[in-house]
């Protein structure tokens, strides 16, 4: 079983340049069209309320409703293009989230320019312990400098796997960024999801990105592939490569990965996370 860890969709593109076809380019169909001819399984769907779509989370919620055999809903909880961001109250937004839907998770966007102490103050060690006690799954957008503040998380809610998106946003060459990175690998509830390729990248159009495989490289040495797991990040992917290409950049190329281990990061470890079962034969 393949399990897609990272994809997106909505019910208009939010993306510029505009497309041709906004109104069809994210939605789901698209996504169960590019898993189905992929032989891609199950798919966690990150839920971003970003621009034309303030109603992400109910969209995602319905269609993950209409495929429960394919779809997971990550709802996105007070990310920073929200109103509500680290305002008081998260840890009561999450929980009536997860009373109105079924997700298995969540996600948080932090600002690129934001120190991370909001996660381990009060509102955000609220906002953590809710997500313990609901049992949820956090997928995180962060950079490197936000590692020390996840790592404080991480540590006294040990029971909340923490699944860092994009190979902790390290770029090629950026040594600290990296080592800031490995760092969390000392905890076992942290995770990096093998998605995002083309942001570690110096060139972006240059597949398979080899520089990027250098940073999946050394994670892989440090997280292992049962705290690693691969995401498609479609359809912004799209901008980069094809989804075939989102899967091919690691099964294929990142051959010093046994194949036993890419079972794990292919499909395995999230599915441990999510208490669904996956095959071996995925390769």
């Amino acid at each position: 079983m393949i399990i897609d860890a990272h994809c997106h969709a909505w019910t208009y593109w939010p993306y510029r340049p505009p497309v041709p076809d906004p109104e069809h380019r994210g939605r789901v169909e698209q996504l169960l069209h590019e898993m189905d001819i992929n032989g891609v399984d199950q798919a966690v769907v990150i839920c971003a309320q970003i621009d034309h779509n303030p109603d992400n989370n109910a969209y995602i919620a319905q269609q993950a409703a209409k495929h429960p055999a394919r779809l997971h809903q990550f709802a996105d909880v007070d990310s920073f293009w929200s109103p509500t961001y680290h305002q008081p109250g998260a840890a009561d937004r999450l929980r009536q989230i997860a009373g109105q839907w079924p997700v298995k998770g969540f996600t948080h966007y932090l600002a690129d320019e934001d120190d991370g102490a909001w996660l381990y103050g009060e509102e955000g060690l609220a906002f953590f312990r809710a997500a313990a006690e609901l049992g949820l799954i956090a997928s995180i957008a962060c950079q490197p400098h936000h590692q020390r503040a996840i790592r404080k998380v991480a540590e006294r809610f040990p029971e909340t796997p923490i699944l860092c998106h994009h190979l902790g946003m390290v770029k090629a060459g950026d040594t600290a960024a990296l080592t800031e990175v490995l760092e969390s690998a000392r905890l076992p509830n942290i995770y990096i999801k093998l998605s995002g390729f083309a942001y570690s990248t110096r060139v972006q159009w240059e597949y398979p990105y080899s520089d990027a495989r250098e940073i999946v490289r050394a994670e892989y040495e440090h997280f292992g592939p049962r705290r690693m797991c691969w995401g498609s990040d479609y359809p912004v992917v799209r901008f980069f490569m094809t989804y075939r290409q989102a899967i091919e950049a690691f099964r294929t190329h990142c051959a010093f990965v046994p194949d036993a281990d890419k079972a794990w990061i292919l499909g395995q470890t999230l599915g441990g996370l999510l208490g669904v079962s996956a095959r071996a034969d995925l390769l």
